[in-house]
């Protein structure tokens, strides 16, 4: 029987010889090994593991073969390309700090709008999604979070509407690693790995808001065990830990902008009155004064010289005084909003600049001997029976190594662009973002301790809460081998991404903009409104996931209408519609290579097969 329908290519006449076929589950699994299942949207053609870290091109010659005058050569051309990787790291951390400032610019008013409304912030849903709005207006989780905990020990947030808050936040860190994976969409597979290692991030954190939000709702279980623990123990007052990044990057970015970190806060909290903008800073001087001693004893410590009849030494004042600071700013009569444009511009133009050229070098490093023993060591696992503690010391490297950035969008920005260029696998990379995502609550641990004592407890309360959202995800999707779900689900995410690329774009901006803001919209208008419209559209999903799985698992259990989703419209099971349209309209979008033959067989002639039928997927 011939299939036509619209979108479809003109039908082929092909014969299956199916010698031997049995009857029933045997029959089906014969027929299975010689005609693959069809899903040409989810699978990557070929016999080859696309995620397989790829070989490293090796050097033209060995070392023993080059003259002393190539190998001198080799030497200095080395140390430059190790001198130019820094100085463009550099430039990338730069340009990410001056992206955080355009950024918070440009949503001062919006972000203080958004933590007005307390009936708002009561609402879970509405509140998990203020905080990845939050977290993507101000690029980063670590300014999110103080906000969060500097508003409740303000007594401008309770801590139960502060836990939704903060499970958004951790999901709104992941966009700044998806934004770099787009810097490696030129090459296929490294744009696979890089995509794919960019949401596996936020895979996580969403799995982990839908199991730990329903949990939350019913029995306040986070709220509940923060609240143990800050009873029972002392904290005292501490200080902020120095922020070595900061230190590092300040001599390049205030030369181009300062914001006032009060302002900020007070903009989060609808108390803003002026701009964000920087005018004055404080300079601490030190003078040098001649000062009469009394006696001749207190000359023990200072060298003493003889004044008039009496006896002097000099001693250092340090006085403080306000003056203008030092950036291109300074003296703009420009608005916030438009300094915000002008910096949102000049920082993606760096950053993704940057981002090809940390690529095109990376690629151009790593080769070799040398580049294949960095691979070793950085996916390098521990000997039998020990070798499920390499995960373990991954999550301890990533916490450590963003404490020490106190940046978890740095940190995992790094690691994509690794990922992309074949040297850490998205096995390893997992457990390290698991440790930033951990290392990143340092930051709101430190600047609750730095509360006033009287409401330093309800502070500490928040970070924690924080912290064990984290852990909580780790237990769930990292302690048993069999539950890394994120692992998979990025992967088959990355499969689709590399073949249209189109698709990160729409996922970018459904995942952290549209979706946030419509369901935020439907917040404002009321619960009921909210689950009028979000509970069947959540069934409907559902739905489709439990149809997918059986269709895999159990075909059998199924109506024969359902055990492959070609009754629907192509457009409704395929992106093969979606990506023509979408490249049609917008050529710099990369073209999806065309389905091989055999795909083009069995779509054409296997639609009234049942056999086929029940092995389709969405």
């Amino acid at each position: 029987m011939s299939h036509s329908q619209a979108g479809h290519r003109t039908p082929t006449t092909v014969s299956i010889s199916l010698e031997g076929q049995r009857t029933g589950d045997a029959g089906m699994e014969e027929f299975r090994t010689r005609v693959p299942s069809w899903g040409p949207d989810l699978e990557e053609e070929g016999e080859t593991d696309p995620w397989a870290l790829p070989q490293l091109k090796a050097s033209d010659r060995s070392w023993k073969e080059l003259s002393c005058t190539d190998r001198l050569l080799h030497v200095i051309i080395g140390v430059l390309k190790g001198v130019a990787l820094l100085g463009l790291l550099y430039l990338f951390i730069c340009s990410l700090d001056i992206l955080s400032s355009a950024f918070q610019l440009l949503s001062s008013k919006v972000t203080g709008d958004i933590f007005k409304d307390n009936v708002v912030l009561s609402n879970p849903v509405a509140g998990l999604v203020i905080g990845v709005l939050v977290t993507v207006l101000v690029q980063s989780s670590s300014t999110s979070s103080s906000i969060v905990v500097s508003m409740v020990a303000s007594k401008l947030l309770t801590v139960q509407a502060s836990v939704f808050i903060i499970m958004g936040v951790n999901v709104g860190t992941s966009i700044t690693s998806t934004l770099v994976s787009m810097a490696q969409s030129g090459a296929r597979d490294e744009f696979r790995r890089a995509f794919g290692g960019s949401a596996v991030h936020g895979i996580f954190n969403w799995m982990t808001v839908l199991v730990l939000l329903p949990l939350e709702v019913v029995a306040r279980a986070l709220e509940k065990l923060s609240g143990l623990v800050v009873g029972a123990f002392t904290f005292n007052p501490g200080q902020k830990a120095p922020d070595i990044l900061k230190v590092l990057t300040q001599p390049l970015t205030h030369l181009i902008v300062q914001l006032d970190s009060k302002a900020i806060s007070d903009s989060a909290a609808g108390n803003a009155t002026g701009s964000l903008i920087k005018r004055l800073c404080t300079k601490e001087y030190t003078i040098v004064e001649t000062v009469p001693v009394k006696n001749s004893s207190e000359c023990s410590v200072q060298f003493c010289f003889p004044c008039g009849a009496l006896l002097c030494q000099e001693k250092n004042i340090t006085s403080t005084k306000m003056e203008l600071c030092h950036h291109l700013f300074v003296g703009s009569s420009l608005n916030d909003l438009a300094i915000g444009f002008i910096l949102l511009a000049g920082s993606l133009l760096a950053l993704c600049s940057g981002l090809v050229l940390i690529v095109r070098l990376l690629n151009s490093v790593l080769r070799g001997q040398i580049a294949q023993v960095i691979r070793k060591v950085i996916n390098a696992e521990f000997p039998f029976p020990f070798g499920w503690l390499s995960g373990y010391l991954a999550i301890v490297v990533g916490a450590v190594m963003t404490f020490v950035v106190q940046s978890s969008s740095v940190f995992t920005a790094a690691i994509v662009p690794l990922m992309g260029v074949g040297v850490i696998s998205m096995e390893r990379a997992y457990p390290l973002f698991l440790g930033s995502n951990i290392g990143t609550t340092t930051t709101a641990l430190l600047a609750a301790l730095a509360s006033p004592a009287d409401t330093l407890l309800t502070a500490v309360q928040v970070s924690l809460i924080h912290l064990f959202f984290n852990m909580a995800g780790i237990l769930l999707w990292y302690i048993v081998p069999a539950f890394r779900l994120p692992i998979l689900l990025a992967k088959k995410f990355g499969n689709v991404t590399a073949r249209y690329r189109w698709v990160a774009g729409v996922y970018l901006l459904f995942s952290f903009f549209l979706i946030p803001l419509v369901v935020f919209g439907l917040s404002i208008a009321g619960g009921v409104v909210l689950a009028a419209v979000g509970g069947p559209l959540l069934a409907l999903l559902a739905f489709i996931i439990l149809i997918n799985l059986m269709q895999r698992h159990r075909p059998t259990w199924l109506p024969r209408c359902l055990r492959s989703w070609a009754f629907l419209p192509l457009w409704l099971h395929s992106l093969q519609p979606w990506d023509r349209a979408i490249t049609r309209c917008c050529k710099c979008c990369p073209q999806a290579q065309d389905p091989s033959a055999d795909i083009t067989v069995k779509e054409a002639h296997c639609f009234e097969n049942p056999i086929v039928l029940v092995s389709q997927k969405l």
